[in-house]
């Protein structure tokens, strides 16, 4: 599968490359987090979302609303699921990482997409971005030449935690799987309750 950048005209559709943003201090956090084979998602870390380089982040990309600044680390070379939410993720790789990236206007009818319209782009480590809210993603992929990825995941606060009430089961409603959090599975993947509509290879890169 072809790799693009993110600094690529491509990527454009999906989301953006953000500049000049204060995240050292977030990086040195991720220092502490582990690298395992799992993959491991935390949506909210105190230390990192006391820092400075938070409150920048809270005003500058997310207007002043509340967020979360979390992690996903690990080691993956699937796409397994494609999620989505109704507010744009803002991820810092601090490794090189590579994302897996759909658009939802192309989910069919009956919650179906085909994964051939998948496409693969590298972010080079410290890079910043914002993923899109109609962008379909999921875990991070390890990049050639790494053991594995650590990923910064900063969202409005409350996505992805657990739901405190019952999802429906019918139409869109049966993709929610958390707050904020549509997912479309593939069968391969094997998680537990989604919905399975993800059509074709489950890709690998």
């Amino acid at each position: 599968m072809k790799i693009q950048n993110v600094n690529d005209e491509s990527f454009k559709k999906y989301g953006k490359v953000l500049n000049g943003y204060h995240v050292a201090g977030i990086l040195k956090e991720m220092e502490h987090t582990p690298l395992t084979k799992e993959v491991v998602y935390v949506p909210s870390v105190e230390e990192m979302e006391a820092l400075p380089d938070a409150e920048e982040m809270k005003n500058r990309a997310f207007g002043g609303l509340p967020i979360q600044i979390g992690y996903c680390n690990g080691d993956n070379k699937k796409l397994n699921a494609l999620e989505y939410h109704r507010s744009s993720e803002i991820n810092i790789a601090v490794n090189d990482l590579v994302l897996l990236l759909g658009a939802e206007q192309d989910i069919q009818a009956d919650y179906t997409y085909d994964t051939s319209l998948v496409e693969a782009f590298l972010v080079p480590a410290g890079t910043v971005i914002e993923v899109y809210a109609t962008t379909l993603h999921y875990a991070p992929c390890t990049a050639e030449g790494e053991s594995g990825f650590r990923c910064v995941v900063v969202l409005p606060a409350g996505t992805n935690t657990d739901l405190t009430f019952p999802a429906g089961e019918d139409g869109e409603e049966r993709l929610i799987t958390a707050k904020n959090k549509w997912l479309i599975a593939h069968e391969e993947a094997g998680i537990d309750g989604a919905f399975c509509g993800l059509k074709g290879e489950n890709i690998e890169i």
